[in-house]
């Protein structure tokens, strides 16, 4: 299909979104949604100030202003307006709200909303790509929690081919998504849509999913924070998988901690959808995440720092002064730093970077699952649906993303996924990926304990990011090593590179920390505030 189609398509997806079209109604116009947060839309919704309909069409009215340039969103929620009206409805009526009643949220492509199309950016998922649209009859675990908390979903947004790329979306069937702080430079990936929409304020915040980095990255990418959570904190049923049975994660994207922690207080816990959620129980606060922040939360903590302890790859120039400003932030709030307490621990001869071109020492481990994975989730959507199975996927779109020419052929590298395949209903041999999951945590946890740390923090990338239409891929300082290890993970804006490309720092925790995490983010931010509102409008760089 043409771009030119897919561009038609998203146009009037929009419209069907504005319900009253383009323009929308006067007093939504007078409505600022500039970096607008979920804490003030509460608080502006109580007073009175709009109401939800009228927010979500001041959102509406942004999106189709910059969506067709930018591309964050790709699939649009046509009862968004009517379920803004059923939630002013509820507050009118005095019903009890929940913590997100009336907020304009996006999520990740890959998640499964009832009635739109999940394509995962693979054009054979995609009927407005000339492939087959799967079409699911019930949300993902998340999206479900959303709306029970009162969110309204204003679409879905675009990522990579199977969420393949952690540095950009240019692959997708969608065509590319432009980072909304400088959109000659890579948005981040897989994510990348999600961190789009929320950087240029299409949205108040968002869900990304992360197998190897695909939150991290584009909210750093783009000046946001976000929450890479615990393996086993939050579901991923009804998503669809890279290896979900092994690293698969879903974590919010937001502009402020407060918004992020909110976010994370209504998808964590567990679920019998997903039976490896029973590990989070007795893991959440009881209070939640957000009721925890408080501004002098880094008074006495002692916070690990980057070095070649914890991997031997250089910082850049410019990075290291970005840095060390970071380091100062802590110092002067009262925290305690640590250089490079990793330091002949071992812990950096941990990693196998796999030998597959252009992947920048990614180390898979775990991603032997993937067919697996693949199998229950098509098999979660139920007998009412067209596609069960890999086998039924596979005659369906007459291609196989593992097979030798597929997008996912790299993982065929890996003896235990080639015999998985064989038979992708039996749990394959994850012998290895555990092996090296128990060695990331047993020495991580010594080197916390050893050391006294609360957290480490890190540049998120080594070097600023690469060009949208590169080859380079995204510099990360802890993906492989998290992913495997299963640690959380919050990322804060900390600053800009000359390019006016954002810099972040990354947190990282021993399992189950992310109340301790998101507070010391949260004293961090408050003690620099360096997130700034990119200015939309900027020409963008076409596709070679």
């Amino acid at each position: 299909m043409i771009y030119g189609s897919r561009l038609m398509f998203r146009m009037l997806a929009m419209v069907a979104l504005l319900g009253v079209g383009l323009g929308g109604t006067a007093r939504s116009a007078e409505i600022d949604v500039v970096e607008l947060t979920a804490r003030q839309v509460q608080e502006d919704l109580k007073q009175g100030k709009y109401n939800s309909r009228e927010l979500t069409q001041a959102f509406a009215d942004r999106i189709a202003k910059y969506n067709p340039v930018y591309n964050a969103i790709i699939t649009f929620n046509p009862h968004a307006l009517a379920e803004a009206d059923a939630a002013d409805s509820d507050r009118l009526a005095g019903k009890k709200l929940g913590p997100l009643a009336g907020v304009p949220v996006v999520v990740k492509d890959t998640m499964d909303m009832a009635g739109l199309p999940t394509t995962a950016g693979w054009a054979p998922l995609s009927g407005r790509a000339g492939g087959l649209d799967l079409i699911p009859t019930r949300d993902a675990t998340v999206v479900q929690r959303l709306r029970d908390a009162g969110a309204i979903i204003l679409g879905k947004t675009n990522v990579p081919v199977l969420s393949l790329s952690g540095t950009n979306a240019n692959d997708s069937w969608a065509g590319p998504t432009y980072n909304a702080a400088n959109p000659n430079f890579a948005p981040g990936g897989s994510s990348a849509g999600t961190a789009t929409a929320v950087s240029a304020s299409f949205a108040v915040l968002g869900l990304g999913a992360e197998t190897g980095g695909s939150i991290q990255n584009p909210a750093a990418a783009q000046g946001l924070v976000s929450v890479k959570p615990t393996f086993g904190l939050v579901p991923n049923a009804g998503v669809f998988p890279s290896a979900s049975s092994t690293r698969d994660v879903d974590g919010p994207l937001a502009k402020t901690v407060y918004d992020a922690a909110v976010a994370l207080d209504v998808i964590a816990g567990y679920t019998p959808d997903d039976p490896k959620t029973t590990a989070a129980i007795g893991n959440v606060p009881y209070k939640g995440y957000a009721a925890q922040l408080v501004d002098n939360a880094l008074i006495g903590k002692r916070i690990g720092l980057y070095g070649p302890g914890w991997r031997n790859a250089p910082l850049s120039e410019e990075t290291q002064e970005l840095y060390r400003n970071a380091i100062a932030v802590l110092e002067k709030a009262g925290a305690v730093v640590v250089q490079d307490p990793f330091s002949g621990s071992g812990f950096s001869s941990l990693a196998k970077p796999a030998d597959v071109p252009d992947f920048g020492g990614y180390d898979l481990r775990g991603e032997e699952s993937a067919a697996f994975d693949l199998q229950n989730y098509l098999g979660r959507r139920g007998p009412e649906a067209t596609i069960l199975n890999l086998a039924e996927l596979r005659e369906a779109v007459k291609q196989d993303p593992f097979s030798e020419s597929g997008p996912a052929s790299y993982i065929r590298i890996q003896p235990e996924f080639i015999q998985s395949l064989a038979n992708p209903s039996t749990p394959p041999n994850l012998a290895g990926f555990l092996a090296a999951r128990e060695g990331y945590i047993q020495s991580f946890n010594r080197v916390m304990i050893e050391n006294k740390l609360d957290a480490l923090m890190f540049p998120q990338m080594r070097t600023e990011t690469p060009k949208l239409f590169s080859t380079e891929v995204i510099a990360e300082t802890t993906v492989s090593e998290i992913n495997i290890g299963g640690f959380p993970a919050v990322t804060v804006p900390a600053g800009y590179y000359k390019s006016d490309t954002p810099f972040g720092v990354i947190f990282v925790g021993k399992l189950w920390s992310e109340s301790d995490l998101l507070n010391i983010a949260y004293g961090y931010e408050q003690h620099s505030k360096l997130r700034r509102s990119p200015e939309l409008g900027q020409s963008v760089p076409k596709k070679p």
